[in-house]
């Protein structure tokens, strides 16, 4: 039984399966909080631009199209929260290298020299 542990132990964080778990919970908990933000914020602003009525009940015949829009608009919504808030958490850092102007290899932003032509790189060449 022991070595049935160890080797299921091993399985999991060979196949990186803790940090797949360890993923969709904290992306569901993200989800809650995200749904949260675009019900209680978001969606009573959208509501004043949006004409009064139960315009979600609309529909056609058996076809809800009301519900479908409504869905819909959800969606862009929900989408552009998310892409507003992996923006401003993830920022991309500045690159720590730039290329050679001789060679174009690259270099380390404070280096005074290139290491693979020996070219001297100008303060202005440095700071570009």
């Amino acid at each position: 039984m022991k070595k049935t542990l160890q080797e299921f132990r091993a399985f999991l964080l060979k196949q990186n399966a803790v940090a797949l778990a360890i993923g969709v919970i904290i992306g569901a908990a993200l989800g809650r909080v995200v749904s949260g933000l675009v019900e209680d914020v978001i969606m009573p602003v959208v509501a004043l631009a949006l004409p009064a009525g139960e315009w979600r009940n609309a529909q056609i015949g058996v076809i809800k199209y009301g519900d479908l829009v409504g869905r819909v608009v959800d969606f862009i919504i929900v989408a552009a929260v998310v892409f507003v808030g992996t923006k401003v958490l993830i920022r991309e850092s500045q690159p720590a290298t730039k290329s050679c102007p001789e060679c174009l290899e690259a270099v380390p932003l404070d280096a005074r020299r290139c290491r693979a032509c020996a070219s001297p790189l100008t303060a202005a060449t440095r700071s570009a």
